[in-house]
């Protein structure tokens, strides 16, 4: 398939963060593009701005009269997509060329020399820094998330290289063309898909195997490539690291060389991983030393990754993605490693009904470090409920006396009434969306936001 020869693309799930970003870049290219999404959102918006066209009801007559030409319409769709959908089952039954959101984004990478990113924790943030690195080489980059300095996930540059984010869902990264990739953590997670966690941990063996030229792994994973780590022996070997006027600055050991005082913006430690991680791989690329410090200096952050939605001396609002223990335990620590003297109280919204299953006594451990724990009901995502799996089963696993349920409606109050100067609301569902109608609720006119 000659994507260069194909004038129509029609997405179906359009507004999804992955699907999007390739939307973009075919919208970049001067292809026409459309598609569907169940709601309209900031994403869908931004979209209709480059001239995409959208539709949020799942009829046929809704789509375009042009992208029914089956010689020239692609169809990409997102797994997240019901069996069911009509507009989807109408291109499957008339044999429309059609394809997964990861089959598209291996076709682009075969065609271009690609760096790529995978793990279960740290994808975004670190294919988003590497993207960043990259720009200077004129790098296309996909990104499963909105990068701060961009305001978008797709950096968009020439098609000579491309940066990925390869994600393990669904097996997803297995259909890319890695030239240069990393990984950077294989912690259990999607045992909706793969059912134990010795399946996930085949399944990055076998995306290590697709990777043509260097793998970049996470010191004390069980696989073969140059390691990288924070005060430990490895290839890529960050030191020297301290905290001022909240930023990080550091040192790194390269196997050929080293770099001073690095400063880098994103708090936490698991952020200095990700950046050492993007560092890697640049410079294996050939990305001078001297221009990755540069990029580090300048890179401001993924949206919803530890974003201050409000930020003074009275009080801060962040915002995370964080919906697996791992992630929220990178946070707690990254918030107290930051306001080591205040109260913090944690808003969460469980994803999916099979996760919160699978990991519920980590999510208690998790949460219960937290000083005080609003909890909402759980986001379903993709699934239906499983019995006897709720929000208030996990809230009896949480040892901490400052815990209750919450409702979305009834969030405010509930932040009002905590003497906490510090509130992290963290969740990968709905909950992205109400943390800005929490902050306009919040913040007083006098007080600055961020």
């Amino acid at each position: 398939m000659n994507l260069k020869e194909i004038h129509n693309y029609y997405f179906v799930g359009i507004g999804g963060i992955g699907m999007s970003a390739i939307a973009r870049y075919f919208a970049a290219n001067g292809k026409n593009v459309a598609g569907y999404d169940k709601t309209p959102t900031a994403i869908t918006s931004k979209l209709a701005e480059l001239g995409v066209i959208i539709n949020f009801k799942d009829i046929l007559k809704e789509v375009p009269i042009s992208f029914l030409d089956r010689d020239k319409t692609l169809v990409i769709y997102t797994p997240a997509i019901p069996e069911n959908h009509n507009q989807l089952s109408y291109f499957l039954d008339n044999d429309f060329k059609v394809l997964k959101r990861s089959e598209i984004l291996g076709k682009i990478t075969e065609t271009t020399f690609c760096l790529a990113v995978a793990g279960t924790h740290g994808k975004t943030t670190t294919s988003s820094i590497l993207g960043h690195i990259m720009a200077s080489e004129k790098a296309t980059s996909f990104l499963g998330g909105i990068a701060e300095n961009y305001n978008s996930n797709l950096i968009l540059g020439e098609d000579k290289v491309s940066v990925v984010e390869a994600d393990e869902f669904d097996r997803s990264f297995l259909k890319l063309s890695p030239n240069i990739a990393c990984i950077t953590s294989m912690d259990a997670d999607h045992l909706d898909i793969y059912g134990e966690p010795e399946a996930l941990e085949e399944s990055f063996f076998a995306f290590s195997q697709k990777v043509s030229d260097t793998l970049v792994v996470a010191k004390g994973l069980s696989l073969e490539g140059l390691t990288y780590a924070i005060n430990e022996d490895a290839d890529y070997r960050a030191f020297n690291m301290k905290i001022e006027s909240g930023k990080y600055i550091f040192d790194v050991q390269t196997p050929t060389g080293a770099i001073k005082d690095i400063h880098f913006h994103l708090p936490g430690k698991h952020n200095v991983m990700n950046a050492l991680a993007a560092l890697a791989l640049a410079d294996v690329y050939g990305v001078s030393l001297e221009k990755i410090k540069e990029s580090l200096s300048t890179f401001k952050g993924v949206k919803r990754r530890f974003s201050y939605k409000i930020k003074n001396k009275n009080f801060v609002l962040i915002d995370d993605y964080a919906h697996h223990p791992t992630e929220i335990n990178a946070v707690e620590n990254s918030i107290r490693e930051m306001y080591p003297d205040e109260k913090v109280l944690v808003v969460f919204q469980p994803h999916l009904f099979s996760r919160t299953r699978d990991f519920i006594d980590d999510f208690a451990t998790s949460l219960s470090k937290f000083d005080e724990v609003l909890l909402l009901d759980i986001y379903p995502a993709r699934e239906k409920p499983i019995s006897g799996v709720t929000s208030e089963w996990l809230l009896s696993k949480i040892h901490n006396n400052q815990k209750k349920m919450t409702k979305k409606n009834k969030l405010v109050k509930d932040i009002k009434n905590s003497s906490a100067k510090v509130v992290a609301m963290l969740g990968a569902g709905d909950i992205g969306v109400l943390v800005n109608t929490v902050k306009n609720q919040l913040l007083k006119p006098q007080e600055y936001e961020v």
